[in-house]
């Protein structure tokens, strides 16, 4: 008998980790859902990051999403101290160097107007004479706190961080905190994305 394949959209909230094992001090996905017991995020998401994450019992589709040599597109919104200068944005677009390694080439531009969205449980640090500025990056691979990474090595340290996208999967109307199941429309785009039979 074949295994029932799931796969859910859920909007992380901040200060959850993205996993159902409980640790000190954080909310874990266990304490949402309820979600089936065999469905496990693809990718992951820092405690002090939100947005999407997608889950699924399918390690198909997880080796294809999450494997570099796909180079399957995560799009990110990032609220950086300060405004960015044309030049900061293309040292982001054209790679930096993190931890001796460039970083892919990425698509970047600033959010204008910004991005209507929810206000964080823990508000940002706010300084009267410093602005922030919305920028959305999408990155071809996933490496450890990518985006903050890259943001504080142009001068613009990231203040809250939002995954909007993985994929052809959006965050579109999903509140933080709920999830939902992909409808046939969705998982028909996926399986077109990813070549595979869902």
């Amino acid at each position: 008998m074949n295994k029932q394949r799931t796969y859910i959209l859920f909007n992380k909230p901040y200060g959850v980790l993205s996993q159902f094992t409980p640790e000190a001090g954080y909310r874990s996905l266990r304490d949402f859902g309820p979600f089936p017991l065999d469905v496990y995020p693809v990718g992951r998401l820092d405690a002090d990051s939100e947005g999407l994450l997608f889950l699924t019992n399918d390690n198909r589709v997880k080796h294809r999403l999450i494997s570099p040599q796909f180079n399957h597109p995560r799009t990110y919104w990032a609220q950086v101290e300060g405004v960015p200068s044309e030049e900061s944005l293309n040292k982001l677009r054209t790679g930096i160097h993190i931890e001796g390694k460039p970083t892919k080439p990425a698509d970047v531009c600033i959010l204008t107007p910004q991005p209507d969205v929810p206000p964080r449980a823990k508000p940002i640090r706010y300084r009267k004479t410093i602005p922030t500025t919305w920028i959305e990056l999408t990155l071809y691979e996933g490496r450890n706190r990518q985006v903050r990474k890259m943001t504080a090595a142009v001068g613009h340290p990231t203040l809250r961080l939002i995954r909007v996208a993985i994929a052809c999967l959006h965050l579109d109307g999903l509140e933080p905190g709920s999830h939902r199941y992909l409808t046939a429309d969705e998982l028909h785009h996926l399986s077109a994305v990813l070549s595979l039979s869902l």
